[in-house]
């Protein structure tokens, strides 16, 4: 919206404008200034019909529905400052011209042609007030509505951010917890790398984007913590080929995704793999991931469907309509894979 002082100052201006610019026909004419002031009561009156309506008629009716006292009201206001106005440019000529006032014959079709284009004119500025008023209106409109979603999108990323935070904690402290009764040491390296991790969901999570080098990192710190207690029959593998590792992202857009795939794509018994592949090119982010397919059982819901719902929500904030996501079953059921597409 535009600035209140350069507002005031285009309105001081075009009100200058329309009250010195019918000076430029004075000169020569021998006009005195009594009666050119006399004269720019037409200005004024168009000054007072056009704020009347963009700083009363339009946002106490208008903008409130009460069409008719709108009209109405604008309706009298004209009609009654035409009449007015047309008696004194008479009384004003009478006053500075007597004789020719004096051998003046009456024509009421010339008299009601002026009465109407002074009406047209009250109309013209009326108008072009409601229109002002209501574009200024909603232009404020548009900026609170933006602002308003823009605080709300904070809110409910830093809402996703807390509902994370803890559900990935609980998933590394059960693998750390089943590690200390196995190896002591891989333990103490394990708790490392969650320091590692909470640094980066402790900082770097507190930012709308991060380097996508360090996003990237934390990934492979989580999926090198989730490796520990996987049996020899779980196949992992973390491809990434980034081609600007500076650029940035939203931060923990995947982790979710990951999760539910360590999560729902091993077998205690049966082999397993998780395949992820994350490619950067240009201004287009790609993360493909296939994983086998054991899905929980009625029985076992923790966390249901949670991971899922968050990447999706995460998606719409963060990359509204620049993603695509495609999650598909095999045919037999046993892979299933997720790729989600970014525009940067």
């Amino acid at each position: 919206m535009l600035d209140r002082r350069l507002k005031i100052f285009l309105h001081i201006v075009f009100w200058l404008f329309m009250f010195l610019s019918p000076m430029q026909y004075m000169r020569g004419t021998g006009m005195p200034m009594l009666q050119y002031l006399m004269n720019c009561m037409s200005s004024l009156l168009l000054m007072v019909v056009f704020y009347a309506n963009y700083k009363w008629l339009t946002p106490k009716y208008f903008v409130s529905g009460k069409h008719r006292y709108y009209t109405v009201i604008n309706f009298v206001m004209i009609v009654s400052f035409a009449i007015f106005l047309h008696y004194w440019m008479d009384y004003t000529r009478d006053l500075f011209h007597p004789v020719v006032m004096r051998y003046r014959i009456p024509d009421t079709l010339d008299d009601f042609l002026f009465f109407v284009r002074d009406c047209a004119n009250f109309c013209i500025f009326a108008t072009a007030a409601t229109c002002i008023a209501l574009a200024q209106r909603w232009l404020w409109a548009d900026t609170a509505l933006k602002a308003a979603e823009a605080a709300r999108v904070k809110a409910e990323l830093n809402n996703l951010r807390s509902q994370i935070n803890p559900h990935f904690l609980l998933n590394t402290l059960n693998n750390i917890y089943a590690l200390t009764a196995i190896d002591s040491e891989r333990a103490q390296s394990a708790i490392e790398q969650l320091s590692k991790l909470l640094r980066h969901m402790l900082y770097d999570n507190q930012s709308s984007e991060v380097p996508l080098k360090d996003e990237v990192q934390f990934l492979e710190n989580y999926i090198n913590l989730m490796k520990i207690r996987l049996p020899q029959t779980v196949d992992v593998s973390f491809v990434c080929d980034m081609q600007n590792p500076e650029i940035r992202v939203a931060p923990l857009v995947f982790i979710s995704l990951i999760e539910n795939a360590f999560k729902h794509g091993i077998s205690p018994t049966a082999p397993s793999f998780i395949h992820i592949v994350l490619t950067q090119h240009d201004k287009e982010l790609c993360v493909n991931i296939e994983n086998s397919n054991y899905p929980k059982t009625e029985d076992d819901r923790s966390g249901h469907g949670i991971g899922l719902e968050q990447v999706q929500r995460r998606l719409d904030l963060a990359y509204y309509a620049r993603y695509e996501w495609n999650q598909n079953v095999s045919d037999d059921g046993t892979v299933y894979s997720s790729i989600i597409k970014i525009k940067l």
